[in-house]
């Protein structure tokens, strides 16, 4: 399972010209799924995110978890982060989880994130085509991989 996580001042999701999801201060989570991945990648992702501490404290020091500054969470499901490009041009997604056995992970996965912090959880639509709409903040940006937990 891996994660781009933005610290963001707002996110969205549009989806056939109508917003469908927003948030104020936060994180916006690109959520990808892979057929391997399990409820212990679920667990120490969501856990993970809902402890990192990337907002900045009275000293400008990367100190603050998202319970400290109050802020909300928009997870999006990416396929994409599974994306094979060693060979050529045009890159190969067999890596990533079909829907059947994605969808329930993705839904997992925001369940069990939910459980780990006090604001409700936002989403895109799963599957769908979804113009997403971000103000990054710093920026700062992190790519977490369950598989490979640096």
């Amino acid at each position: 399972m891996r994660a781009i996580l933005q610290r963001v001042k707002e996110a969205s999701v549009t989806v056939d010209g109508e917003i469908v999801s927003k948030i104020g201060t936060g994180f916006l989570v690109l959520l990808g799924i892979e057929a391997e991945d399990n409820q212990e990648d679920i667990e120490w992702l969501s856990g993970k995110i809902a402890r990192m501490r990337i907002f900045s404290d009275a000293t400008d020091a990367m100190n603050l978890s998202l319970e400290d500054v109050g802020g909300e969470i928009l997870v999006v499901s990416q396929f994409t982060l599974h994306a094979g490009t060693k060979k050529g041009n045009r890159p190969s997604f067999i890596k990533a989880a079909r829907p059947e056995i994605a969808i329930p992970l993705y839904e997992t996965f925001v369940n069990e994130l939910s459980t780990l912090i006090s604001t409700p959880i936002q989403t895109g639509v799963f599957g769908a085509m979804m113009d997403v709409a971000l103000v990054n903040d710093g920026p700062v940006t992190l790519f977490i991989d369950s598989k490979n937990k640096e």
